[in-house]
């Protein structure tokens, strides 16, 4: 118990000193390449959008924090595909490899994995679609063009103790839209903490560090190079001893208070009745930054089903006139010898409903 304190007092030491750091960068709307906070996965999705906590098998969720590498994502294969709106493509695969020596840790007794170094690779693919030129005042003019996103992740994690994980991605991304390129390199580091009976799992990342090598367009005096969209997370996630159930609470976006985009928070005057922006209260603020979910799981992990609320989603995405499901999300997914399916669905406004389907396969079980 006194180990477990000394290692949660680090991990929060750790917490502490990174968030002044980044204390003074926000990415709302002043950052590229957003589609780098899309769920890439169904189970992802399914929790919120992001959970960078739970470490039990999913590579998906290295995509989050690379610290979640596990020793059952060793060769495992994963195929994702996400349906946003008509026209639009959004997939990605991914690969997992460990390596190395358990005598490279302290003790095998304790528990170490065989290969305590982990490693996997991501490819992701977002396709806008085939999109109509029109003039600034909306008549066509004639042919299309597209619009594409390209993302590699490169992970890597170490397991420094039975509950104790570390963990860096690099991530070069590319993306076209008509005429106009960039590309740009980023990085994640975290780390992961668990009680050795894995009821408890804690997770810290800051993601997307970095910026454009080459910007999408030329400002005055140079090229134009903006930031990727930075992002301090914390995570926690308790499993009920007694019960199928799992409690997460994802904390996102620490290094900066504010959310929202200048003007688009509005209300009409009821004097006047002229639209005139107001302030967002601090308790509405506070919550934008949480993502909360539960999950009816077996100790077993052979199946799940998950529910989980991002009321920043909501807040930006919900129709003040319509009611809708905006910030919410369901998923489920079921495991069946090596070969595990999973499957969510969100919804972004009235009508909009975004579903996203994944399939994981372990190798080394079917080639034996």
């Amino acid at each position: 118990m006194r180990e477990h304190i000394s290692l949660l007092f680090v991990f929060l030491c750790a917490c502490a000193g990174i968030t002044p750091a980044a204390a003074q960068v926000s990415n709302a709307g002043r950052s590229v390449f957003s589609f780098m906070s899309l769920p890439v996965s169904s189970r992802l999705n399914a929790l919120g959008g992001s959970n960078v906590s739970l470490s039990n098998g999913d590579i998906s969720m290295g995509m989050c924090n690379p610290a979640l590498l596990h020793a059952s994502t060793h060769r495992t294969l994963q195929l994702n595909f996400s349906y946003y709106l008509p026209g639009t493509m959004f997939g990605s695969v991914l690969y997992g490899h460990n390596f190395g020596e358990a005598k490279a840790l302290a003790k095998p007794s304790e528990g170490e994995p065989e290969k305590p170094n982990y490693f996997a690779v991501g490819l992701h693919y977002l396709d806008y679609g085939n999109m109509k030129y029109a003039d600034e005042h909306g008549n066509l003019t004639g042919g299309t063009f597209g619009a594409r996103d390209i993302l590699v992740d490169v992970m890597y994690a170490r397991q420094l103790h039975p509950c104790w994980k570390v963990g860096v991605t690099l991530k070069p991304v590319y993306s076209i839209y008509e005429s106009y390129s960039s590309f740009a390199i980023g990085a994640d580091v975290g780390a992961h903490f668990q009680t050795r009976d894995s009821t408890f799992h804690m997770g810290l990342v800051l993601a997307n560090i970095g910026w454009q090598l080459k910007g999408f367009y030329s400002a005055e005096g140079g090229a134009n190079h903006e930031m990727l969209p930075l992002n301090l997370q914390l995570g926690l996630s308790y499993r009920v001893k007694h019960a199928p159930l799992r409690f997460h609470l994802q904390i996102h976006n620490m290094q900066t208070w504010y959310l929202n985009y200048e003007w688009t928070s509005l209300d009409k005057s009821p004097t006047t009745g002229d639209i005139v922006p107001h302030d967002i209260k601090w308790y509405d603020m506070l919550f934008r930054h949480t993502i909360w979910s539960i999950e009816v799981v077996p100790k077993s992990e052979k199946f799940y089903i998950a529910l989980s609320y991002n009321h920043r989603r909501r807040a930006e995405l919900n129709l003040a006139d319509q009611r809708s499901l905006a910030g919410f999300a369901l998923g489920a997914g079921v495991r069946i010898k090596q070969v595990r399916l999973g499957f969510a669905v969100s919804q972004m406004t009235k009508g909009n409903f975004s579903y996203q389907a994944g399939l994981t396969l372990d190798i080394n079980s079917l080639m034996k």
